[in-house]
């Protein structure tokens, strides 16, 4: 059976509180100083933080006293106009009607609309071995697009896991162009091993320099030897170099589903800690790897699972990788992530 608790906001005050205590697992709320609700869903093994209210952003995750998420500036959420204003979360949902670096002659935000979207609707499912957090958000503009998006961020009991959902209908008159990827900010470690079951083939270096990357000439010989590598058939799955990851290091895959039907990867830290992430590759046909190492950020995104490459709406057009919704039509994307 599935016990539906309502989120209001009146339950997030600046003094952190057990709301449901349900065996192994509990839940707790607060509100942070810059006034962002926070929820806390805790097992055994760790807990998962999630702003209810703001875009379903997954803010920390924690599973055996290690935090997976990246080393960044922020010491908490903040209001944001876009994700960048808060850049210090595990995850976030990048999209939905673009996704990724907007080009020049692209007009929307950094990795879209949804990233920090105000969410109309917050409630908890209840079993007797899992709490998932449910977000709605109704998205409508004057002769623009109408959708209803439902995030939704699953723990069990006993498990170094969370699963990951996203289901996005188009409630509109208008066909909807979908972009999405779940962009999982994982920790960073010097000579981590990064592994899939995925051709290290399959994976290209980004051509394309965005606004916020400026290239230095150690960087440009770096991209040179990663494009050698790449000719040999291999990709950058050893973390070897950290003084060459600033500025950051991308690398892209396509059409995944050629390769294999069940995406499995994971990156083992020095210490054998592995992290793992695993999705379907016919909702998620595109994967990106993302590597940083500055004073500032720490990110070894090891796989960001997407519809497309995260180079901005018009290139997904023009490479013929959007996704389209059809008025009252659903897609869904699942993705399961945590310690092995």
């Amino acid at each position: 059976m599935t016990t539906i608790v309502k989120l209001d906001k009146a339950l997030f005050t600046e003094n952190s509180k057990e709301i449901l205590n349900n065996k192994d697992l509990s839940v707790w709320t607060k509100k942070y100083v810059s006034g962002i609700e926070s929820l806390t869903i805790k097992n055994a093994k760790g807990y998962v933080e999630l702003l209810p209210f703001m875009g379903q952003i997954i803010w920390d995750l924690n599973f055996n006293g290690i935090s997976l998420k990246l080393e960044n500036m922020f010491d908490m959420p903040y209001p944001a106009k876009t994700i960048i204003d808060t850049y210090g979360c595990f995850a976030f949902h990048s999209g939905l009607l673009a996704n990724g670096c907007p080009s020049s002659e692209d007009t929307h935000p950094m990795h879209g609309e949804f990233s920090v979207a105000s969410i109309n609707e917050a409630y908890l499912e209840v079993t007797d071995d899992s709490v998932a957090l449910v977000s709605k958000y109704n998205y409508c503009q004057g002769f623009g697009y109408h959708y209803l998006a439902c995030p939704k961020v699953t723990l069990k009991s006993n498990t170094t896991y969370i699963d990951i959902d996203m289901s996005v209908t188009n409630l509109g008159a208008q066909t909807m162009p979908l972009q999405y990827m779940c962009h999982m900010n994982y920790a960073y470690d010097d000579f981590a091993v990064i592994k899939s079951n995925v051709s290290d083939s399959a994976f290209k270096l980004r051509e394309s320099i965005p606004a916020h990357v400026h290239p230095t000439p150690k960087w440009l010989a770096y991209n040179e030897k990663l494009k050698q590598l790449q000719k040999e058939g291999k990709t950058l799955s050893y973390l070897d170099e950290p003084d060459m990851y600033s500025p950051e290091i991308v690398f892209m895959a396509d059409n995944l589903e050629q390769y294999v039907q069940e995406a499995q990867f994971t990156m083992q830290r020095k210490d054998g800690t592995t992290f793992f992430t695993e999705f379907n590759t016919k909702d998620f046909n595109s994967a990106t790897r993302w590597i940083m190492k500055d004073d500032d950020l720490k990110v070894a995104a090891f796989v960001l699972p997407a519809t497309c490459r995260p180079e901005g709406f018009l290139a997904a057009k023009q490479a013929g990788t959007l996704i389209y919704l059809q008025k009252n039509q659903s897609k869904s994307f699942h993705v399961c992530t945590g310690i092995k």
